[in-house]
């Protein structure tokens, strides 16, 4: 929108203020970009090698699956530097289109990329850490939508459950019965856990299958902390480019 491209425009006159430039350079805008995606860097922040470590494979397993699915990226940025929200680092995509609607297939290829990192500390370190919880929010939430608000589940059907209120008050619940029984409730709690369940096993197999990219990306994080969308997509080389639609939506 104006307004986004404006606070965008402002934070980079900001950072190049700070750089003593002369006028907004493409690097001050992409500095911006990031910071206003995701929050100001902590370069200062003390982390333990460990700690990289499984940051490192964590973003690479959100990168690999932003790159390999049709519907999602390209990758623009994968760092593991924390930032100001609490992240101890990042994935950013740049969708290279607007649009005005959302695919039932876009929407999975978002949740299976959501899980991407929890599958990879899975893999590779044969345990899990609480870094996914708000992946795991976010993909749960995706699925909750698809599910009661959009009609996108092949069970449930084109039906809209939503239960949420715009005008609710304190109070509100108070004789006002919800409006999914729990017969109906207990059937969308069941396919949100098969949507979930059926990508995550559907973005695990990607995972394994460039496995090798998942290793040289981790690498390269844990030697430079940010690499950019070139530097990401060359590690590729060898494997085909993009996924056709038909090989990795998972059977939800």
């Amino acid at each position: 929108t104006g307004a986004e491209l404006e606070n965008l425009l402002n934070e980079s006159a900001i950072h190049a203020a700070m750089q003593n430039h002369t006028y907004i350079s493409q690097a001050d805008i992409r500095k911006a970009f990031v910071q206003v995606g995701i929050g100001t860097e902590k370069h200062s922040r003390i982390i333990s090698e460990e700690e990289k470590k499984i940051t490192a494979y964590h973003e690479a397993g959100h990168a690999i699956l932003f790159h390999v699915l049709p519907d999602v990226g390209p990758v623009y940025t994968v760092s593991i530097i924390p930032t100001g929200l609490g992240a101890a680092g990042y994935t950013m995509p740049l969708p290279e289109k607007d649009e005005m609607f959302v695919t039932r297939s876009k929407m999975l290829e978002e949740i299976m990329v959501s899980l991407g990192g929890r599958i990879a500390e899975e893999i590779i370190f044969g345990d899990i850490t609480t870094g996914a919880s708000s992946d795991i929010q976010k993909a749960t939430k995706q699925a909750h939508n698809m599910v009661t608000r959009y009609g996108m589940s092949l069970k449930i059907g084109t039906v809209n459950y939503d239960d949420q209120e715009e005008d609710v008050f304190i109070g509100y619940e108070i004789g006002h019965a919800k409006k999914n029984s729990e017969l109906v409730q207990g059937q969308i709690d069941q396919e949100v856990k098969n949507i979930i369940d059926a990508c995550y096993h559907k973005a695990k197999e990607l995972i394994l299958e460039y496995e090798d990219v998942l290793h040289k990306s981790a690498e390269l994080l844990l030697e430079k902390e940010k690499i950019g969308r070139e530097e990401f997509e060359a590690l590729f080389e060898g494997h085909e480019e993009k996924l056709q639609a038909s090989e990795m939506i998972p059977k939800a």
